[in-house]
């Protein structure tokens, strides 16, 4: 029984593997005052409704993009599970070629993403990951990672547009009908969701043209769903890419010790 843990900026999400199937997938906020002992208590809960134990954790591997968190993270896999966990971008093997200037720069989520991807589609890819950040990242045909962009997430730019213009309402993010607001809500609404689908494109279309040939687009994340059917330049909407990427890295870890 593997426990894989994906934390993001915003949300952590635990989710259960027996082996053949996801039995179990849980999201609490990302906070990284949360000690061990409070993730334990809250996973013994969830686990407990779906009749499941914490003594039956047999493994974990955890992908974080928040250095605080991951101590107490770690935490967790030694104290209640007593393992120590495989973690993307230390002790996990990955198997991937890094073709950025910096490789130990590339955030585990992106890489996660890229196997994740490259297991299921082939290659090339064009991963967009709708999140805290909207990260756009190239996998080539042979697997490897080659990089690409970082754009600030829906959510992000909505809460800037919130807190910086003080005549601006918080407003939630809903697909208009119309591009020409007639309000100031609906007005924020189009700017927000159908500068969003334009950026995508954009950034589809100037990715594949810079790399020199079409690529397969796949979208995922957390607010990726809000695209689905505003946009034909994505080919699949993948909610659990991220997930199939960790238990590909446990695998190749695990066939590697």
């Amino acid at each position: 029984m593997l426990l894989a843990i994906e934390q993001g900026n915003t949300n952590t999400l635990f989710a259960i593997h027996d082996g053949a199937d996801w039995v179990a997938q849980w999201r609490v906020a990302t906070e990284t005052r949360r000690t061990a002992d409070e993730y334990a208590a809250w996973l013994y809960q969830l686990m407990q409704m779906h009749d499941l134990d914490l003594k039956q954790i047999d493994d974990c591997i955890i992908s974080s993009v928040v250095p605080q968190s991951l101590f107490n993270l770690r935490k967790l896999a030694q104290r209640y599970f007593n393992k120590t966990p495989y973690v993307v971008g230390d002790n996990a093997v990955l198997n991937l070629d890094i073709r950025i200037d910096k490789p130990r720069e590339a955030g585990a989520d992106r890489l996660v993403n890229a196997i994740g991807g490259y297991i299921t589609y082939g290659g090339p890819l064009l991963i967009i990951d709708s999140g805290t950040a909207t990260t756009f990242d190239v996998v080539a045909a042979d697997g490897g990672y080659e990089g690409g962009a970082i754009a600030p997430g829906i959510n992000l730019s909505l809460q800037a547009l919130h807190a910086a213009a003080a005549k601006l309402p918080r407003v939630a993010i809903e697909k208009p009908a119309r591009k020409i607001g007639k309000d100031t809500v609906s007005a924020m609404q189009s700017g927000i969701f159908w500068g969003y689908v334009g950026l995508i494109e954009y950034l589809i279309a100037a990715i594949e043209a810079e790399y020199g040939q079409k690529m397969s687009v796949i979208a995922t994340g957390g607010v990726a769903s809000l695209f689905e059917g505003a946009t034909e330049k994505i080919d699949h909407f993948d909610h659990d890419l991220t997930l199939r990427g960790l238990l590909e890295i446990y695998k190749r870890t695990l066939s590697h010790s």
